[in-house]
C-alpha cells in the first residue's frame, strides 16, 4: 500500500476521532433517527407482510441477464494465464505458439498492454474500490502467486483457453515470504480496519486477569477462506467510442465505474457500468484485475470482451478471508461476572492492500466488562489480496470469544444461556453510548424455550444413540449497523389519467438477497402507492448517488436516500398544488403521503391525489433527487444486530464424522421488513457459518504461496444432505433511531455458527476443538466415548 493512501486513510481515521468526540453530545433531535420514521408506527402496511422477490420469476425463467451473458456484435472471449511464483519477475515470455493457436486475436503482456494507473486502493477515496494498489500488466513485477501475466482474446472461449495454456513463461524470483513462522520473524505491526486502529484498552485487563478466582485463556484459530459465488466472476465489455461500456457482478456499481475511469484516464461520464443481477457476492464482488485487463484489451483489440473467470481464476485473483491466531482470556467471579476479558491476535495481509481481518469487532460491544484489552496484530506475506468475506471479523471472531465463554461456563457449572444473560451490558462497554436498540435477553428466552434447551445433557458425552454422540451448544452473535454516507434517492411520479406510477431509482446492487423487493415495499409505504405501482430501478451506475452492497447497510442506506427524496417530492408537490389545493397553506412538514396523494398530518380531511395535483399543474410527471443525511446517528449511539444460536450435533464415536442435526437462530435486528426474504438471508447465513465450522478451508503452500484446492471439488462447501431444517425467529423489536427500525440482517446469520457447533460438539463428546475447521481427524479422540481431551 502506498505512502499516500496510508497517509489518506490516516487523516480519515483522525477526522472520524473528532466527529466521535462531538456528536455524542448532540441533543438526539439533531441526529438522524432522533425523531422515529413514521413507518415504524405503521402496522397494518406492507413491512413486515411476506412479499415474493419481484425479480424471482426472471432468473428462474432465464430472463435476467448475468454480466456473462450480454453480448456485443464482434464479441471476443478472454483467457487468463496466472504466475507460478510468489515474487520476482517474469524473464521471458514466448507467445508465439498461443497467437498462431485457432481463433486467436490478441496475446496481450505486459509488452504490449496500453498503459493504466493503478488502481485507487480501497479506503483511499470515498469512490476508490481497487484490491490493491500495483499496477496491472504494466511491467514485470510479480507479487503472488496466481497474479495474471497475460490474457488471451478469440473467437470462443474454448479456443482462448487452449491457447492460453500454449503461453510459455520463465520467471526470475526474489525472496518471499510465503509462512506464517517468517512472516512473524519479518515483525508484526498495529492493524487498522477503515483507517481506525484495532485497539481497545480500558482498566488494566491483564491484572484483572490474574487476580480473576475463575479463568480461562485459549488460542483460537482459523484458517483462509475463499469466495465460492454460484456465479462467477464474470464481465462483458465494450468500447463505444470514447465510452467505456461495462456489464459486471458488482457490489459497487457507481464506485467501480469511478475507479475504473481513474484506471484509464477518463472523466466519470466516460464510464458506464450495470449490474443488475449478481450470482452472490458476499464481498467478493468488486474491482479486481479481470475487468481492468479485459478493458485494456478490448481497447488494444478494438472489439468487444467477454471475460468470465473459472473456478480456479477465482481462487487465483479474487481476495478471500485471511487466516487468524486469537487469544481469548476471561477473568470471572463464581457468579460469572466477568472481571478482565482479552482478545488478542494475529491476521494476515500483503505488503500491498490494509484489509486485515479485525476479529475484535464483535468483541467491543458483546459483554459487561470492567477491563479489556483488544488488539489485532498484522504479519505481511507475499500472497493474493484479502478482501471482506460475510461478516469480515465479528464471523471468526466469534469462534474464539463464544467458544471461550462456553469454556468458562463449564469451568463455573453455569449454564451457558444464563452466562452470557449475567454479562449482558447496560451501555457499549468500550464507546460508553447507550444502545440504541437491544434485546437480546428476549432473543435468548425465546430461542432457549422453542430449541427445547432445558433438555441438554449436562455432562458432555453423556447422550448416545448407538455410535452417535448427541450434544447441543450455543452462541451469541452481533453485527454492527452501517449506514454509509453517498446514497441518494430518485423518485419520478408519472401520472396516467387518475393514476400515478411512481419509478424510484438507486445505484444499489441485488445479489438475490430481495434489495430491490424491499425497496419497492419501502417506497410504497413512503409515497402512499399500491406495490404493483412502484417500479425500482438500480445497478447502473448512471443513477446518481453511490450505495455499497455491503456491511449489512443497503437496505438502511436506501432507506434515508428515499427519505430524504420522499421529502423533497412533497415540498415540490406542494409547490405545484398552489392556492387552490385543499393543502394550500401546509409546509412539507405537515404533510405526508397517502393512499395516492398528499394529507395533512393534523387534518387528513385536507389532502389531494397525486393525479389531481400534476393534472392542475399540466404536467405529466415529476422527478426529485436527493441524498441521505449523514450517517451521524453511527456515533451517537451503539447500533448492533444480535443473535441468539442453538445448535444439536450428532458425533461418531468411530469415524469422529459430525453431522448437524437441529439448528435454530433467535434474531434481534430491529424491525423485519419483508419475513420470506428475511428468514432466506438468515438461513443462508447459518449454512455459510456450518460451512465454516466443519469443511470450509483454503490450503496454501507455504513453499511457493500457491493455492492448492481451487475447486468446489477439493474446496468443500455445504451441500443439501449438510444442512438441517434450521428453524427461525425474531424479535420484531423497532429501533426508534433507524430508517422504518430496520437493522442489516445479511451478516448476523454467520456470526457465532461456527462457535455453536464447536461448543455443541464438545457437549457431545467432552473434545474441545479450537482449530476450525472441525474436521473428524480433530474429534477422533471421542471414540472411546469416554469424553475427554482437546482437539
Amino acid at each position: 500500500m502506498s505512502i499516500v493512501d496510508t497517509a489518506k486513510q490516516t487523516a480519515q481515521g483522525l477526522v472520524q476521532s473528532a466527529l466521535e468526540k462531538l456528536v455524542p453530545l448532540a441533543p438526539d433531535s439533531w441526529i438522524p433517527g432522533g425523531k422515529p420514521d413514521p413507518l415504524i408506527a405503521r402496522k397494518h402496511g406492507l413491512i413486515g407482510t411476506p412479499v415474493s422477490r419481484l425479480d424471482g420469476r426472471l432468473k428462474v425463467t432465464g430472463a435476467a441477464a448475468f454480466a456473462a451473458e450480454h453480448r456485443f456484435d464482434d464479441m471476443v472471449y478472454a483467457a487468463l494465464a496466472y504466475a507460478t511464483i510468489p515474487r520476482g519477475r517474469i524473464a521471458a515470455i514466448d507467445t508465439h505458439a498461443a497467437e498462431a493457436a485457432p481463433g486467436v486475436v490478441l496475446v496481450m503482456t505486459h509488452l504490449n498492454a496500453p498503459r493504466m494507473a493503478p488502481p485507487p486502493v480501497f479506503g483511499s477515496s470515498p469512490t476508490a474500490v481497487g484490491a490493491s494498489d500495483l499496477p496491472i500488466l504494466q511491467d514485470d513485477r510479480i507479487h503472488w502467486n496466481g497474479q495474471p501475466v497475460a490474457c488471451v482474446l478469440a473467437d470462443s472461449q474454448e479456443q482462448a483457453d487452449y491457447a492460453a495454456s500454449l503461453l510459455d513463461v520463465t520467471y526470475d524470483t526474489d525472496p518471499s515470504t510465503t509462512d506464517l513462522a517468517g512472516a512473524r520473524a519479518n515483525g508484526v505491526e498495529q492493524g487498522l480496519f477503515m483507517g481506525q486502529p484495532l485497539l481497545n484498552e480500558i482498566g488494566d485487563a491483564q491484572a484483572a486477569l490474574a487476580a480473576a478466582p475463575h479463568r480461562v485463556d485459549q488460542v483460537y484459530r482459523t484458517p483462509r477462506h475463499n469466495h465460492n459465488p454460484i456465479e462467477p466472476h464474470a464481465a462483458t465489455l465494450a468500447w463505444v467510442g470514447d465510452t467505456l461500456v461495462i456489464h459486471d457482478a458488482s457490489q459497487m456499481v457507481t464506485q467501480q465505474a469511478q475507479t475504473m475511469a481513474d484506471v484509464f484516464g477518463l472523466k466519470t461520464e466516460q464510464v458506464r457500468l450495470t449490474s443488475p443481477y449478481v450470482g452472490g457476492g458476499f464481498g467478493s464482488k468488486g474491482l479486481w484485475d479481470h475487468q481492468i485487463i479485459a478493458a485494456a484489451a478490448a481497447k488494444l483489440s478494438g472489439r468487444p470482451v467477454c471475460i468470465a473467470l473459472s473456478r480456479e481464476g477465482v481462487y487465483r485473483i479474487v481476495g478471500g478471508r485471511t487466516l487468524t491466531e486469537q487469544r481469548v482470556a476471561i477473568g470471572a467471579q463464581a457468579d460469572g461476572r466477568f472481571d478482565a476479558l482479552i482478545h488478542t491476535g494475529l491476521s494476515v495481509m500483503t505488503p500491498h492492500n490494509n484489509m486485515p481481518e479485525p476479529f475484535i469487532l464483535g468483541t467491543r460491544a458483546a459483554y459487561a466488562v470492567p477491563n479489556m484489552l483488544l488488539k489485532v496484530e498484522i504479519a505481511r506475506m507475499n500472497m493474493l489480496a484479502n478482501t471482506f468475506m460475510r461478516a469480515p471479523g465479528e464471523a471468526v471472531g466469534t469462534f474464539a470469544l463464544e467458544s471461550a465463554i462456553d469454556e468458562l461456563a463449564v469451568d463455573l457449572g453455569i449454564d451457558p444461556v444464563e452466562l452470557r444473560i449475567r454479562n449482558e451490558p447496560d451501555k457499549d462497554p468500550t464507546s460508553g453510548l447507550p444502545f440504541s436498540s437491544r434485546h437480546i435477553v428476549k432473543a435468548w428466552r425465546q430461542g432457549a424455550e422453542r430449541f427445547g434447551w432445558q433438555d441438554r445433557p449436562t455432562t458432555p458425552g453423556s447422550r448416545q444413540d448407538g455410535e452417535w454422540r448427541i450434544g447441543t451448544g450455543c452462541a451469541t452473535g452481533t453485527y454492527p449497523y452501517y449506514r454509509m454516507p453517498g446514497a441518494e434517492a430518485r423518485i419520478t411520479l408519472t401520472r396516467d389519467g387518475d393514476d400515478v406510477t411512481a419509478m424510484v431509482e438507486v445505484a444499489a446492487a441485488e445479489m438475490g438477497m430481495g434489495t430491490s423487493t424491499t425497496t419497492a415495499i419501502v417506497a410504497a409505504e413512503r409515497l402512499g402507492l399500491p406495490l404493483e405501482r412502484v417500479d425500482v430501478g438500480y445497478g447502473d451506475s448512471t443513477i446518481p448517488g453511490a450505495i455499497m452492497a455491503g456491511g449489512s447497510q443497503q437496505t438502511a442506506a436506501i432507506g434515508a436516500a428515499v427519505i430524504a427524496a420522499h421529502g423533497e417530492l412533497v415540498g415540490e408537490l406542494l409547490k405545484l398544488a398552489g392556492n387552490d389545493s385543499p393543502l394550500a397553506g401546509l409546509s412539507a412538514d405537515e404533510v405526508g403521503s397517502d393512499a395516492g396523494g398528499l394529507a395533512s398530518l393534523d387534518d387528513p380531511a385536507r389532502r389531494e391525489s397525486y393525479a389531481s395535483i400534476l393534472a392542475r399543474a399540466q404536467r405529466d410527471s415529476v422527478t426529485v433527487t436527493k441524498a441521505g443525511s449523514t450517517p451521524f446517528e453511527l456515533m451517537h449511539w451503539s447500533m448492533h444486530s444480535h443473535s441468539a444460536l442453538f445448535c444439536e450435533v450428532r458425533v461418531n464415536a468411530v469415524t469422529g464424522e459430525t453431522r448437524v442435526t437441529r439448528f435454530l437462530g433467535s434474531f434481534d435486528c430491529g424491525r423485519i421488513l419483508n419475513p420470506k426474504t428475511a428468514t432466506s438471508q438468515f438461513r443462508g447465513g447459518i449454512i455459510m457459518g456450518l460451512g465454516m465450522a466443519l469443511m470450509e478451508e483454503t490450503l496454501f503452500d507455504e513453499r511457493n504461496g500457491r493455492i492448492m484446492n481451487p475447486s468446489l471439488a477439493e474446496y468443500h462447501l455445504p451441500v443439501h444432505l449438510d444442512v438441517p431444517e434450521i428453524d427461525v425467529i425474531w424479535t420484531d423489536i423497532a429501533d426508534p433511531h433507524t430508517p422504518m427500525g430496520a437493522h442489516g440482517i445479511g451478516e448476523i446469520g454467520i456470526t457465532g455458527v461456527a462457535a455453536a457447533v464447536a461448543n455443541a460438539i464438545y457437549n457431545a463428546t467432552g473434545t474441545r476443538v479450537r482449530d476450525l475447521p472441525i474436521t473428524l481427524d480433530k474429534v477422533i479422540g471421542a471414540v472411546d466415548g469416554q469424553g475427554s481431551g482437546d482437539g
